[in-house]
Order: structure tokens, then C-alpha cells, then sequence
């Protein structure tokens, strides 16, 4: 039964080139559950034995320089699974299990490229087939979490500079529509419950000189809860420090807290 659970998200932008942080991270932190995207390894390259090392189990499907998810518990995975339904079994975005009594969906939703571009399409497809699978395996009543790389701002406060880049593939009125059918399903934004500031952010471009310093970031990585967890969420923060160390992956990680 669940009565506290602590759970972290984090695209690490390679899982090797980021293993020490990660590991330091969860030594630091303890968390129950941490959701790893981008992992970039093949399931035989996946360093699950330094994860075993300090305590923590490891389920994870991922693919050579692209793509891969992996979920980190202290405790029991059970039932993992990975994939939509229709979702192409060489492109591991999305990783689900049960831990403590509660669901666990964590997901690294494409990109988008342009707008223009069938990239951009096959996101806006993506996202359908999610709510598809959602609607088939779970109920906005169940003790569910989704969290994850989503790859959406989703208002002003999310992104540096709403104006100019509204429209682009992460801030766009397509890919608003697409997430709010998912909210509406059943979903809540656990870090906006407890955050209302603006120039929150979980995403830094590499390509951008002094992002991070300059703070010209973007939100894209969430902890959404349907309203059983939602309604005993305490906290959600985003925690900067990784983002400062050396060789940091241009994500940080997003951690919420739920006592029942």
C-alpha cells in the first residue's frame, strides 16, 4: 500500500556520459522512484549494476544514441512494460510499471524538428496514440503518475521568451491542444499546484551561449498525477544543481513528493 513516495524525473542526455551524476544525485537525494529518458544505451550497455550498487532496481528498454527510457526504484518493479500499443518496438519512448501501489508512466515524446515537417505530425500523432493507450490501461480514478520529457511549454511562464518562439515545434497551438486532451483525461500539473512563478525551468539549450546562466530556459519536463495522487502531492520542485556540475546533461531534474 502506498504512504510516502518520492518521485524524480530526468532526461539525462545519455545515461553513460551522465552516470556519475545520476548516481551521486540519487545517493544525495534517495528518492523512490526516478524516471530516466534519452538513456541513449542499448539494453546491453545500460549500467544497471551501478544502479544495484547503491540499492536501486532498474528496468529500462532503450537503443544506440537515441531514444531509451528507464525506470530506477528502491523498491519492487512490478509488471514493466515498454511501448504504446502501435508504437514501433525499435523506438523506446515510453517505459510503465507498478511501484508501491502505484502507476508508473514515464514517456520521451519526440521533438518535433518544424513545424512543417512530418516530425512535427508524427508528435501530434504521438500524443493521440498516448491518450489511446491511457483511455485502454488505466482510469482517471486510479493512483497514476505521467511524467517525463513531454517536449511542451505549456504557457507563458514555461519558456524564455514566449512571443518569438511561439509557434515553434515545443511551444506551438497544436501541440497545446494535444497535451490539454490528456489533462482533461484526468491529469494534473503536480509543479503549478505548488509554483504559480514564471522562469521555472527544467531545459537549458547546450547550443544557446550562458543559457543557463542567462537562464533562457524552457519547462519541459513534468510530473503530472490523476487526482487521487494529485490531491496528496506536497511538493514538486526543480532541482537546478545537477544542470551546474561538470558535463551536465541539458535537463535537470523535477521531483515530487506524495504522502497517503
Amino acid at each position: 500500500m502506498l504512504e510516502h513516495m518520492k518521485i524524480a524525473s530526468f532526461n539525462v542526455n545519455s545515461i553513460r556520459a551522465r552516470l556519475p551524476i545520476v548516481t551521486k544525485w540519487l545517493n544525495d537525494n534517495q528518492v523512490d522512484v526516478l524516471c530516466l529518458q534519452e538513456t541513449k544505451a542499448q539494453d546491453k550497455d545500460f549500467p544497471a549494476e551501478s544502479f544495484s550498487d547503491i540499492g536501486y532496481n532498474c528496468s529500462f528498454k532503450g537503443q544506440k544514441s537515441y531514444n531509451g527510457v528507464a525506470v530506477i526504484s528502491k523498491h519492487k518493479i512490478e509488471n514493466p512494460t515498454f511501448g504504446l500499443d502501435s508504437e514501433p518496438k525499435d523506438e523506446p519512448r515510453l517505459a510503465a510499471a507498478r511501484i508501491k501501489g502505484a502507476n508508473i508512466v514515464n514517456t520521451y515524446i519526440p521533438q518535433g524538428f518544424e513545424p512543417d515537417s512530418d516530425k512535427f505530425q508524427y508528435k501530434l500523432n504521438w500524443y493521440d496514440r498516448l491518450l489511446q493507450y491511457l483511455d485502454k490501461h488505466y482510469k482517471p480514478g486510479d493512483l497514476l503518475v505521467w511524467t517525463g520529457d513531454l517536449n511542451i511549454a505549456r504557457d507563458d511562464r514555461d519558456l524564455h521568451d514566449p512571443e518569438k518562439l511561439y509557434g515553434s515545434v515545443c511551444y506551438h497551438p497544436d501541440v497545446h491542444k494535444a497535451l490539454n486532451k490528456i489533462m482533461d483525461w484526468g491529469f494534473t500539473d503536480t509543479f503549478r499546484m505548488h509554483c504559480d512563478e514564471p522562469a521555472k525551468y527544467t531545459f537549458w539549450d547546450y547550443r544557446l551561449r550562458n543559457a543557463f546562466k542567462r537562464n533562457l530556459g524552457w519547462r519541459l519536463d513534468y510530473i503530472m498525477a490523476t487526482k487521487p495522487l494529485a490531491d496528496k502531492c506536497t511538493e514538486c520542485i526543480i532541482d537546478t544543481a545537477p544542470r551546474q556540475l561538470e558535463r551536465p546533461s541539458d535537463h535537470t531534474p523535477i521531483v515530487a513528493n506524495f504522502n497517503i
